[in-house]
């Protein structure tokens, strides 16, 4: 825990799901080192969370990128990806969807219902495939118990990382199981009745994230 503690310090304020200042560092365009590989991180306030400590954990390993904003649901990805990816090449691609798509309006309607996220999920891939980077799914975290704003169901996390986990599987791409990890964990690194972490949760996230990195680097 105090190696998470140390790491923490080097997170930005937590952030609030659909929120984000591109002025804050998480978002800023890093300097490459050339000799080394180009990694880039796709996610929602989740991965902003863990994107500094997981560079810092990186750092002198490769140059890892992130995309200079909240990815939100599966339909913000579809509109804004081949942006996202003419940043250069690409050798690592580590990648989430899913808090926002599975969060419900009042009538208690998905923003976007499962299937529209495997399909989307399946273009997603697609386009990422070709870049001819190594991909990693990383699973969307647990929803914890109490009453969020706006709703969500730990129930349709599981169903959702059940449609992404066939997707992938039909693809080939590797899996990191974000949600196994956190889920026994969640009083010890996880707000309470928030799906966000603490700093030193989101510093225990990075390391995970940061090893899956290193493993399919190699």
């Amino acid at each position: 825990m105090k190696k998470f503690l140390a790491l923490a310090v080097l997170l930005i304020p937590s952030l609030a799901m659909g929120q984000g200042k591109k002025a804050q560092p998480v978002f800023a365009p890093i300097k490459d080192d050339p000799k080394l590989s180009r990694v880039l991180i796709i996610g929602d306030s989740i991965s902003i969370g863990y994107t500094l400590p997981t560079r810092k954990l990186l750092e002198g390993k490769t140059n890892v990128h992130r995309i200079p904003t909240n990815g939100g649901p599966t339909i913000n990805g579809i509109k804004n990806i081949d942006a996202w990816l003419s940043k250069g090449k690409w050798d690592v691609i580590s990648f989430n969807w899913g808090l926002h798509d599975l969060k419900m309006d009042e009538a208690g309607k998905h923003q976007v219902p499962i299937e529209a996220y495997e399909q989307n999920l399946r273009e997603l891939v697609k386009r990422m495939m070709a870049t001819g980077a190594k991909l990693i799914w990383v699973s969307t975290t647990p929803v914890p118990e109490g009453k969020l704003s706006p709703p969500r169901k730990n129930s349709d996390v599981v169903a959702f990382n059940a449609a992404a986990k066939k997707v992938m599987d039909d693809n080939g791409v590797a899996v990191h199981d974000l949600y196994s990890f956190a889920l026994g964990k969640l009083k010890e690194i996880q707000r309470p009745a928030n799906v966000h972490f603490t700093d030193a949760g989101s510093a225990a996230l990075a390391e995970r994230v940061a090893a899956s990195i290193e493993n399919a680097l190699k």
